[in-house]
């Protein structure tokens, strides 16, 4: 993997008998993204690498309705489920769910991974306005000028760098990269050479996603 930029990335190590105990206090929460589903290629891995760690209760991957205040709503949902359980929620964001994921982390005080993420989707989706199709569910709809408002609703126009994991790729065919890396100045980032908007490199970053989940915990609690 050829890293283009790497921002305070080691700032979160922990020790790899720290990392075991905190990792079973932690629940990923992956937030898909704009006409995808939990039966994803990412969603799927994360799922799949996480039982092979014996952490199978640290993943949840919600569907998320194509209404973006809906989508809010069921990802509220996965994060109080997760709380309720005695669990540090963290969020992971893939494009569109990285959108969703910045609102989310500044409005409930979490840590997110944002997965080649959408910047202003309010503007960038405007062109796609009209009929819609999900890729994996086949349920069709109407995008229009309510969805844009929406997420015209959930911009935050500060995120707070601490907060936020960036792992990006510059062959990124739907994203313009350079937009993100300038939106979330400060935060951790990794930047790949090459690569697509799926982000081919994923499998390779998530133990570096459980790790800085799991620093999220206070040193008492981990």
């Amino acid at each position: 993997m050829s890293s283009l930029a790497t921002n305070h990335l080691a700032a979160d190590h922990l020790a790899a008998d720290q990392l075991t105990s905190a990792a079973h206090r932690c629940r990923l929460i992956y937030l898909h993204g704009f006409n995808s589903a939990p039966a994803s290629t990412k969603a799927r891995q994360l799922q799949q690498w996480l039982q092979q760690q014996g952490l199978p209760q640290a993943c949840a991957c919600p569907a998320l309705p194509h209404l973006p205040q809906a989508a809010i709503a069921v990802a509220e949902q996965a994060i109080a489920a997760a709380r309720s359980e005695g669990l540090l929620p963290t969020l992971i964001g893939s494009s569109l769910g990285g959108y969703y994921a910045t609102w989310l982390a500044e409005r409930h005080d979490l840590r997110a991974v944002l997965i080649n993420p959408a910047v202003d989707p309010h503007i960038g989706l405007r062109p796609y306005l009209g009929p819609q199709q999900n890729l994996y569910t086949a349920e069709t709809y109407l995008l229009d000028e309510t969805h844009l408002a929406q997420w015209q609703s959930l911009w935050v126009e500060l995120p707070t760098p601490s907060r936020y994991l960036l792992l990006l790729e510059t062959g990124d065919e739907v994203l313009d990269y350079r937009q993100a890396v300038a939106r979330y100045a400060g935060a951790q980032q990794v930047v790949v050479q090459g690569g697509d908007h799926s982000l081919r490199s994923f499998a390779q970053h998530l133990p570096a996603i459980l790790q800085f989940a799991s620093a999220g915990l206070a040193p008492a609690q981990a």
